[in-house]
């Protein structure tokens, strides 16, 4: 009898393991049997949503551009930990499409302990050093039609261990659009898709990270948002690690229903070489924001044994700069700036 249970119990398991396999893009970087053996602690649970979102957003993606394919690539870091990069490049609806999970582990380096102080954490470091851990999911979309708006999304959880044993943590995110020109019906959708997410725990939570959203993408020195928002939390520990987790779990789970009915509604629309040239001129836009102040960038840029290649997967495949170029008054293009200078209640 013990041993028909125990054949049962890892038939079971290796049925368990093989559905994982199918809804992944790859195999965890943690390892299935060791998610499984570890299912309850939120990191397992963590790792487990970042894969499943990487790979309904690939899927949906992939739906929509028959001709192309996810070039699939696990990479380990010497440091401790890796992580799966899933690019689409040169499509016929998206120019560049990465959807990137991480999972890292080791000791901070000085200059991002530094950078995680400056936003008032009290890292106390044992010896110098910090261990932590940190995963997430990350994506950058650029569409070939500039009537198709790009859009990120990321959503990570941290964890520092302290010099008497104690854990930080904490989790953050968010997800935005940056049109090339403006479709306020399409603003609307995102917007209201975003908010219900954030609404089902918190009235005041979308409210709150829209606007922090808005004050996050801004490319201080043009004045101007990288784009028309949507939503960003950081450093977000309370009310409990497990209601935190279930709002990010809702944010992720949005990302398919606010983006890719816009995608299917504008990849066919015509398009000018004029209106071509000003989505090139916006996303070298979209580049000064990444390179100069993104976070997430910045903070990967100085991780030891960081992987390059994901982290500047953000960036176009293919942007412009011009000289003092100025869209004529009253243009769509004159529009769309305007609100990016200005950013607008898209829901009341």
């Amino acid at each position: 009898l013990w041993r028909r249970q125990a054949a049962l119990a890892a038939a079971q398991e290796d049925e368990e393991e093989k559905e994982l396999r199918q809804r992944f893009m790859a195999p965890p970087v943690s390892g299935l049997r060791e998610l499984r053996r570890r299912r309850r602690e939120l990191r397992s649970r963590m790792e487990l949503l970042i894969m499943e979102t990487q790979a309904e957003v690939c899927r949906a993606l992939a739906a929509l551009d028959p001709g192309a394919s996810f070039a699939v690539d696990s990479w380990e870091r010497k440091e401790g930990g890796g992580g799966i990069s899933c690019v689409l490049q040169d499509g016929e609806v998206f120019e560049k499409a990465g959807v990137n999970v991480s999972v890292v582990s080791g000791f901070l380096s000085e200059e991002a302990a530094r950078q995680m102080r400056s936003r008032g954490k009290s890292l106390k470091a044992k010896d110098g050093k910090l261990p932590f851990c940190a995963m997430g999911v990350s994506s950058v979309i650029h569409p070939k039609n500039p009537h198709v708006p790009t859009m990120h999304f990321n959503y990570r959880y941290f964890e520092i261990e302290e010099a008497d044993g104690t854990k930080q943590w904490w989790f953050g995110g968010g997800t935005d659009l940056t049109p090339t020109y403006l479709n306020e019906e399409d603003a609307v959708h995102f917007h209201k898709t975003l908010k219900e997410a954030c609404d089902k725990h918190d009235l005041k939570l979308y409210p709150k990270f829209k606007k922090w959203c808005d004050d996050y993408f801004y490319i201080k020195h043009r004045g101007e948002r990288r784009g028309i928002g949507g939503i960003f939390f950081d450093d977000m520990d309370s009310p409990s690690k497990e209601e935190v987790f279930q709002f990010v779990k809702s944010c992720a789970k949005a990302v398919v229903p606010c983006y890719i009915p816009i995608v299917k509604k504008h990849c066919h629309d015509s398009f000018t070489p004029e209106e071509k040239l000003w989505q090139q001129l916006r996303r070298g836009r979209y580049v000064e924001f990444n390179l100069l102040y993104d976070r997430g960038t910045k903070f990967g840029l100085l991780t030891p044994g960081s992987r390059i290649e994901s982290i500047l997967m953000s960036l176009p495949l293919t942007a412009r700069w011009e000289y003092m170029h100025n869209p004529p008054e009253s243009s769509k293009e004159a529009e769309i700036l305007e609100v990016l200078r200005n950013p607008k209640d898209w829901v009341h």
